[in-house]
């Protein structure tokens, strides 16, 4: 008989996240096992416990998820995972903090087909802003993004000091070169967007970040991305299921385009039930963050 698959779902909070609950439950898991106010020097422990009360057999219908809030603790915690394996008895480990890797791999993917189809650049080409970069998904958009070659900026609303500490701390863990901005006032957002080619809003739910006016100025823009699908929402006049549709208050720019959270959501939500499932359908163990994530969304999207 065939063994139930479980996947051990590990939160360094308080509580699991209902939504990566329900997803794993969707993509075929079995048993999903919920801990909570899990500790970095826990991981060793639960991993082995994990991977040696199965047989061989077993351990390929077994895998670990990692939550939480903090992206470096969860790559941390991915990194200890992967070291307490002791093969043949080895499991897959995928780490999504508050579903930040797989939103943020959406939004640039959708916001790098855009920029391929309507202007016939690449990342590399481009300078991007991140709004509310500073927070877990703008962090991991900031992250994708620098990577892929984009001269990136993460903006904090408050502090510059957060962002060119976060700026520091990400560029430190990944080699990537991100920059860090603040931006308080409309002055301040219309100077950061007024030579920007890409913006991507991470901020919080309900917040409108970049209003008409502000978009007036953003004379070089080609493409906006937002993820707020609360109103109000974070770029006035992208609406929830753009995708490509022109930012009619860029005004001043040639043939800005913007891709709103529904679009970028629906991205979202098939690549984390597609990582999941991978989880049980691979021969060998698998350790997938933020990269594996943004790899299968340019697939997914066919960039």
């Amino acid at each position: 008989m065939e063994k139930r698959s479980i996947i051990h779902m590990l939160d360094p909070m308080q509580n699991n996240s209902p939504f990566d609950i329900n997803m794993a439950l969707d993509a075929g898991f079995d048993m999903l096992i919920p801990y909570s106010n899990v500790k970095l020097d826990n991981i060793h422990g639960l991993t082995q416990d994990a991977i040696f009360s199965r047989g061989p057999s077993g351990v390929k219908r077994t895998g670990i998820f990692i939550g939480g809030r903090d992206l470096g603790l969860a790559i941390d915690m991915l990194n200890a995972s992967k070291q307490a394996m002791v093969p043949p008895f080895e499991i897959s480990v995928f780490a999504d903090p508050s579903g930040a890797f797989t939103t943020a791999a959406a939004l640039v993917a959708c916001v790098e087909q855009q920029l391929k189809v309507k202007h016939g650049k690449d990342l590399k080409d481009c300078k991007a802003v991140v709004f509310g970069g500073t927070g877990p998904v703008g962090i991991a958009t900031g992250v994708i993004a620098s990577l892929a070659g984009a001269d990136t900026t993460l903006i904090d609303h408050l502090s510059i000091e957060t962002a060119l500490d976060v700026s520091k701390e990400y560029n430190r863990r990944f080699g990537c070169s991100l920059k860090g901005a603040c931006a308080s006032s409309e002055i301040d957002k219309i100077r950061l967007v007024s030579n920007t080619d890409i913006i991507f809003s991470t901020a919080k739910a309900g917040i409108r970040v970049l209003s008409a006016s502000v978009l007036h100025e953003a004379k070089q823009l080609k493409v906006a991305g937002d993820v707020n699908a609360v109103p109000p929402l974070g770029i006035e006049g992208i609406n929830r299921n753009d995708f490509g549709t022109p930012v009619i208050y860029a005004v001043n720019a040639q043939g800005a385009v913007g891709v709103g959270a529904l679009a970028v959501g629906n991205v979202k939500y098939k690549l984390q039930h597609t990582m999941l499932k991978l989880m049980l359908e691979t021969d060998k163990p698998l350790y997938l963050d933020f990269r594996d994530a943004f790899n299968k969304a340019r697939e997914d999207i066919k960039i």
